[in-house]
């Protein structure tokens, strides 16, 4: 496998923003897309013509639009576990006996859904869904981003194994009312094995006479979600080839489609394929999670950033950049190639971030006049989703806009205190409306943009194994491992 050459990109002179858009009166039209309901703008990032043709020039030596190709075809991309990365294909844009077999899933999930809507179930109001990072990030941010003025159920997403979490669900849920989701690839995660004993012993201690009746399993293994006890009949499964982080489109997206009905489940899988397709048909220069990856590099790789910040101006976004978090570093934090080979290049940046305005008053100060570059992307929503005045989601949208002109621009003072240096990036995601089918396209794009990056990185972001290690001598201390002096001190004055 070739390995990424930065050189030319790190040769590139630098310029400006000012300078940028002075030179070209087509800078804005070069550097901006419209998909699937989204405007993106990167003309106030330093991608210039010279950068592109770079850039494109690299994805052809590392592959790219091979690996695009396998991504979809549904061959063994992910090549440390020897299986496919097939999360495409359960919105339909994949291997035609995947993209049937995801159907298939997808309708024993209707079935189900449909049941506890006519109360096959008994009476329904409340859904407990317990799982852990990809099994919890992708329904939460869906159920709150999309679910605020929906009626149906009241649903809390739990993932913490620290009690006070599963408390405080359980506290304003009626026992009698409860269905309880359990979301495991595995069936046999820590975390959510543990919350989910303690969610039946609940049920059992307020009452319901059969816990596991109440219980729904989404999971890979169905066979040990039978063996645990969940009745066949109510376990979802998905393909071993789906990753937890990308899974939020198959059963684990049920709390969502409950929530929000299965028009909308259904409406958001064709957002993320309308932005499948055009990330597989669209020409490098005009692919939006392609451009986006660019920009990324040219950060990392020639400016020496170690962050990138997204700020959501919106408040149902409020849990996109811990979203984004997991799905960047858990698939793009590696240190070594495809191959295993030792990386001599940075790889993920550290994702974080928030939403603006809260965000403009407790770290837009590093942003604007600390000693770190930063690129920073905005995500905002034409259309407001409240019924408050005009003025509010007026006033959040211009707060919106003038940081970017600001972070660009900059402003002299003959106080240094007081100046602002300008030059500073940013890129601008613009939906039309946040509904089922622009969400699933913003998220579709976000994990098209993982894959490129990853590519051009020479890395494979379809693999975990860093978040093992931590996990396993977690079960050692459980068994009185022997560790260094620090931290059995620690276990010493914690336990006795």
């Amino acid at each position: 496998m070739a390995l990424p050459d930065w050189s030319t990109i790190q040769a590139l002179e630098p310029a400006s923003l000012k300078q940028l858009f002075d030179a070209d009166p087509a800078r804005l039209t070069a550097l901006s897309l419209d998909v699937a309901g989204i405007h993106f703008d990167w003309s106030k990032t330093h991608l210039m013509p010279e950068a592109i043709e770079a850039f494109t020039r690299l994805a052809a030596d590392m592959g790219l639009a091979a690996k695009r190709d396998a991504l979809f075809a549904g061959e063994a991309i992910n090549v440390t576990e020897g299986r496919a990365a097939e999360h495409s294909a359960e919105r339909g844009e994949g291997a035609p006996e995947s993209v049937a077999r995801a159907r298939g899933f997808h309708a024993r999930m209707r079935a189900l859904i449909d049941a506890i809507e006519a109360e096959a179930l008994g009476p329904v109001r409340h859904i407990l869904h317990i799982g852990i990072g990809g099994s919890a990030l992708g329904p939460d941010v869906l159920v709150d981003a999309l679910g605020r003025d929906a009626d149906r159920y009241d649903v809390a997403v739990v993932s913490n194994v620290d009690g006070a979490a599963l408390e405080e669900a359980l506290d304003r849920f009626d026992p009698q009312a409860t269905l309880i989701a359990i979301a495991s690839k595995t069936f046999t995660t820590t975390e959510t094995m543990l919350n989910a004993d303690s969610a039946l012993a609940w049920l059992s201690g307020n009452g319901v006479e059969d816990p596991y009746g109440r219980v729904v399993a989404l999971t890979a293994a169905p066979d040990k979600a039978v063996a645990w006890g969940v009745d066949e009949t109510r376990v979802l499964p998905f393909a071993e080839s789906v990753g937890g982080r990308y899974s939020l489109w198959s059963s684990i997206g049920f709390p969502a489609a409950l929530a929000l009905g299965w028009d909308a489940f259904e409406e958001m899988l064709e957002g993320a394929a309308e932005m499948d397709r055009h990330f597989r048909l669209t020409p490098l220069e005009k692919n939006a999670p392609v451009l986006a990856a660019f920009a990324d590099l040219y950060y990392a790789q020639a400016r020496g950033c170690e962050t990138r910040a997204t700020f959501a101006y919106d408040e149902r976004l409020r849990l996109l950049p811990s979203y984004l978090q997991q799905l960047e570093m858990e698939s793009n934090g590696k240190r070594v190639t495809a191959e295993g080979q030792p990386v001599a290049w940075p790889t993920a940046p550290i994702t974080w971030g928030g939403v603006g305005t809260d965000a403009q008053h407790a770290v837009f100060q590093l942003l604007h006049q600390g000693t770190r570059l930063v690129p920073v992307e905005f995500i905002g929503v034409i259309e407001p989703g409240h019924a408050q005045g005009d003025a509010h989601h007026r006033q959040l949208l211009l707060n919106m806009f003038a940081q970017g002109a600001a972070l660009m621009a900059g402003k002299p003072h003959q106080d240094p205190a007081r100046a602002y240096p300008g030059d500073r990036p940013s890129s601008t995601l613009l939906l039309n409306d946040l509904d089922p089918r622009t969400m699933g396209a913003l998220l579709a794009f976000y994990e098209q943009r993982t894959f490129v990056n990853a590519v051009l990185l020479g890395i494979n972001p379809f693999d975990q194994f860093g978040v093992e290690l931590g996990k396993e001598m977690a079960r050692a201390a459980e068994q009185g491992g022997d560790f260094d002096a620090s931290t059995s001190d620690l276990i010493q004055r914690a336990f006795g």
